[in-house]
């Protein structure tokens, strides 16, 4: 994500204060999950959509920074894609606030499963990832925290086929195309627990990568992939050269077999040389950054067509 919009989080760790930033596939690869969907979504589900749209506070900054002379059909294309940069947008939105504990990433009480729509001004990191820990050296492994993102995905496409009100239906499908990109990349779905993290690497925020200046995060590598901004039309482009979804994998609506595709994609793919045990600082190779990106292109690609399944055959 563009330098101007990245949020630093503080999470406490031990007596350590540690930089942990959570954004997923960054603005470009969750508008190029757009995309894809957008392509797959029926007539009916467009207009539906496009209602629901409409209703964004956001909205009229959406329609402006369209192009003028843009075909109608193309704009509203370009608003959905838009729409799913929404709920990484409050982070760096004065009048939101963080709640819960450990900086806003860890659920805490009521307010942490509440649906509101958008009078809700918390920032809810904690939905945007389940951290499923795993341990390589036998480290106890902690409790998963709920709510995250698979049971607000839950949450959300029930409310979207309910007969609730459109206000509500907006602000939670704006979420879900969010969420369901956020749950396709494999350290949005996985926390490597060790001796030395003890509650988890957070997603491989704490595994400092040595690409110089050293300053870059292998949760942000991850995130980075399919490039950076926020430019829509390179999201179109990007969006245009992912390879096709594999059909009976896209045909899997269980969000629970999503989160664990990216858990175990997490495991073989993400945690492998020249990543090694521990937090690092280490260098990635061409041909890890090559396989890398090849996943992430596959997952992004799968997320499109299963948010466009999902709101076909889901949303009233």
């Amino acid at each position: 994500m563009a330098t101007a919009h990245k949020l630093v989080v503080l999470v406490l760790v031990s007596v350590l204060t540690l930089n942990v930033p959570l954004f997923g596939w960054d603005n470009l690869g969750h508008m190029a999950v757009a995309y894809v969907a957008y392509q797959h979504l029926n007539a009916a589900t467009k207009i539906r959509v496009d209602k629901l749209l409409r209703l964004n506070p956001d909205y009229q900054k959406w329609k402006a920074a369209v192009p003028a002379g843009t075909p109608a059909a193309k704009r509203k294309m370009m608003a959905f894609m838009m729409a799913a940069t929404c709920p990484d947008a409050p982070k760096s939105k004065p009048g939101f606030t963080d709640d819960g504990t450990e900086g806003g990433n860890r659920p805490d009480g009521a307010t942490s499963i509440q649906n509101i729509g958008y009078s809700d001004h918390l920032h809810h990191k904690y939905w945007h990832f389940i951290d499923t820990p795993f341990s390589t050296d036998g480290t106890p492994l902690p409790a998963l925290p709920t709510p995250n993102a698979a049971t607000q995905i839950a949450a959300f496409r029930s409310v979207l086929a309910s007969n609730d009100p459109d206000e509500k239906k907006s602000y939670d499908l704006v979420w879900l195309e969010h969420l369901v990109g956020d749950v396709h990349q494999p350290l949005h779905a996985a926390t490597r627990v060790s001796s030395s993290d003890p509650q988890g690497d957070h997603g491989g925020n704490l595994v400092k990568l040595c690409a110089p200046p050293c300053r870059k995060e292998l949760h942000a590598f991850w995130d980075d992939l399919l490039g950076t901004g926020s430019s829509v039309a390179t999201a179109i482009s990007v969006g245009r050269g992912l390879p096709a979804a594999d059909s009976s994998s896209a045909a899997k609506k269980d969000a629970a077999d999503w989160t664990k595709e990216s858990f175990e994609g997490a495991k073989q793919n993400v945690y492998v040389a020249p990543v090694g045990d521990g937090d690092g600082p280490f260098t990635i190779t061409a041909a890890y950054r090559a396989h890398a990106k090849k996943l992430a292109r596959e997952r992004v690609a799968l997320a499109g067509v299963r948010l466009a399944n999902l709101l076909n055959e889901e949303l009233k």
